[in-house]
């Protein structure tokens, strides 16, 4: 294997964030190399195994005067001239845009108006490296390139196990929640901010983009806004009604033959007549129903004052209004009474 006089990593892709060099097995170096470091790369210098330094942009000669620890390492009994193994690992410190989560399953919500929801939830982050050795040695290992796609999965589902803690806090309906994402999405970064230091990364940035119910759920609320849109029904109604029958006009000025005309008339005044029908029936048995709702009256038969059909008092002047129960025969005659109907017994 050749000696490395210059070691770098010039040509790094969108997605890398490590690349060793050599990327298989260990380079032959020797004192005085030269290694150039990249305005947003930090190199990582390892020696049997032990990482020995972390070098910052700019260009260095390896030397023990630049790496005291090889000193000790190397024994060096040909006046510096003979070659060692070591690994270089370039680490890039870019911020890395537009990373995504999302939720593959559903989260249980619990909504304030609508009792137990479904929700999704999507968005994006940005993240980059801020402690190149401590990312080595607890990440990416020996492998010879590292790359977002290669971590992603489980930032996922970190961001995940969070979101759905503080997802959980917030007790409001799904109508509101909206207007909330800028605060989660403030509350999230900052508690996921320890999960990713502890590998040596920095959450910059974290967006919620939507939070959104099942599709079904979505169509109860678009009919409930298209409900509230259309307002006055009767006004809806009369407006739809002289549309088909605008429609009906038009196929006439189209060119088309007296039957059909004839059919489309027909039709659109048909369907203007039983959508009218519809609306009448709704309106006839809600009146029917209010009428059904409203409580039966009376009056009472000592003051002739009107009272509830249900009382057994008069709230007039006391009179009761259960009747009268029998002391012969038990039966029960009608207030003011003074004989039994039943066996002529007085009641007074």
């Amino acid at each position: 294997m050749a000696i490395l006089d210059l070691i770098e990593y010039p040509n790094e892709a969108s997605g890398d964030l490590v690349h060793r060099v050599p990327e298989h097995g260990s380079g032959e170096f020797r004192l005085g190399s030269q290694l150039v470091v990249r305005e947003s790369q930090r190199a990582v210098f390892f020696r049997d195994g032990k990482a020995l330094d972390v070098f910052g942009p700019g260009r260095h000669t390896i030397s023990t005067n630049n790496i005291p620890l090889l000193t000790g390492l190397l024994g060096l009994p040909f006046g510096g001239d003979s070659p060692f193994r070591a690994e270089v690992y370039f680490v890039s410190m870019r911020e890395h845009l537009d990373m995504k989560w999302g939720s593959q399953q559903p989260l249980v919500y619990r909504d304030s108006e609508l009792g137990m929801v479904r929700l999704r939830a999507f968005g994006t982050y940005s993240m980059k490296v801020s402690d190149p050795q401590v990312f080595v040695n607890e990440v990416v290992g020996t492998r010879g390139s590292y790359r977002t796609s290669n971590i992603e999965d489980y930032l996922r589902s970190i961001i995940l196990n969070e979101f759905n803690d503080m997802l959980g806090d917030v007790q409001t309906s799904i109508l509101d929640i909206q207007r909330m994402t800028g605060e989660l999405a403030d509350a999230s970064r900052a508690a996921l901010s320890a999960d990713f230091n502890r590998i040596g990364l920095e959450l910059v940035t974290f967006q919620i983009n939507a939070i959104t119910p099942p599709e079904e759920v979505q169509k109860r609320i678009d009919e409930r806004s298209g409900m509230g849109a259309i307002g006055d029904m009767g006004a809806y109604t009369q407006y739809r009604t002289a549309q088909a029958i605008g429609d009906a006009a038009r196929a006439e000025g189209g060119g088309g033959d007296a039957t059909s005309t004839g059919v489309g008339l027909g039709a659109g005044l048909g369907i203007g007549q039983a959508m009218a029908g519809a609306i009448g029936s709704a309106y006839q048995q809600g009146q029917e129903g209010q009428q059904q709702a409203q409580p039966a009256t009376r009056q009472c038969p000592s003051c002739t004052a009107t009272i509830s059909a249900n009382a057994k008092f008069c709230p007039e002047c006391g009179t009761n209004l259960a009747g009268k129960s029998c002391p012969q025969c038990k039966a029960v005659n009608p207030p003011g009474a003074k004989f039994c109907s039943n066996c002529g017994t007085g009641l007074e």
